[in-house]
């Protein structure tokens, strides 16, 4: 389970299975606690959705505050714009803090926080305890189609030489199987995720997540999926597929 920590007026979560790595910092940032109003309250963490930039930059201030305090040394943050690909790049200390187009970070810098954001899609944390070296990857519909975490796997081997049986894979609250549905999915998903389906159309993207990582080699109990629907929990979780008008959730990885 999912442990659930609060410092003033920010709330995140933190997984079980990075517990016992105290040179990985990492936050699944929970919505409350921010500037942002409306449709967007609070700790929205998107820009160009339709909230006030001015929120979400007081916003983003607050995270960074919380990681300077928690992390001494700390550098900087970074993110990207995600496309819903399955694009990756390596993120370094002189790397500039806002990218486009990636749908994935990976890095080896200590004190570089990686950030991904996210309303129902999954964000998956790997972990390689033998190089210090971390991914934080954004993953829909179309990332899990585009199998994006066969290419971060791919790219933690060729960057760092990881080996997917040391990697350890957190993924986050996201679109749960009794929300998932794809009426289309014919011609939607591959035919390998018919199998998913819990009732007609409707379909279980942890598992899937799940399958896909186990085929890459990825060990079951190095497995943390934290099973909680960001469309049932609103005073948590923003979502897309429930709002449509909504906010971002963000999650964070840093190497100490």
């Amino acid at each position: 389970m999912m442990q659930r920590h609060k410092y003033e007026q920010i709330e995140w979560l933190e997984f079980e299975l990075l517990a016992d790595f105290p040179k990985v910092k990492h936050a699944v940032l929970l919505r409350q606690g921010g500037h942002s109003q409306g449709a967007f309250a609070s700790l929205n963490l998107a820009f160009q959705i339709g909230d006030d930039s001015e929120h979400v930059t007081s916003n983003f201030q607050l995270i960074q505050n919380q990681l300077k305090r928690e992390i001494p040394g700390w550098k900087q943050l970074v993110w990207s714009y995600a496309c819903h690909g399955k694009a990756l790049t390596h993120v370094q200390e002189d790397s500039p803090p806002i990218l486009t187009n990636f749908d994935g970070l990976i890095t080896s810098s200590s004190h570089v926080t990686l950030m991904m954001k996210h309303a129902d899609c999954q964000i998956a944390l790997f972990y390689d305890p033998i190089h210090h070296a971390c991914a934080n990857v954004h993953a829909g519909w179309r990332g899990s189609v585009a199998n994006i975490y066969k290419e971060t796997v791919q790219h933690m081997q060729q960057t760092f030489g990881s080996h997917p049986a040391d990697l350890l894979v957190c993924i986050s609250p996201s679109l749960g199987p009794e929300e998932a549905e794809f009426i289309h999915y014919r011609t939607e998903l591959p035919e390998e995720f018919w199998d998913f389906q819990i009732r007609p159309t409707y379909f279980d993207f942890w598992a899937i997540s799940e399958f896909q990582l186990q085929a890459l080699g990825i060990l079951p109990h190095h497995i943390e999926i934290a099973r909680l629907s960001t469309y049932a929990n609103a005073r948590d979780y923003f979502s897309y597929r429930r709002d449509k008008v909504t906010g971002r959730n963000a999650t964070c990885i840093t190497l100490l």
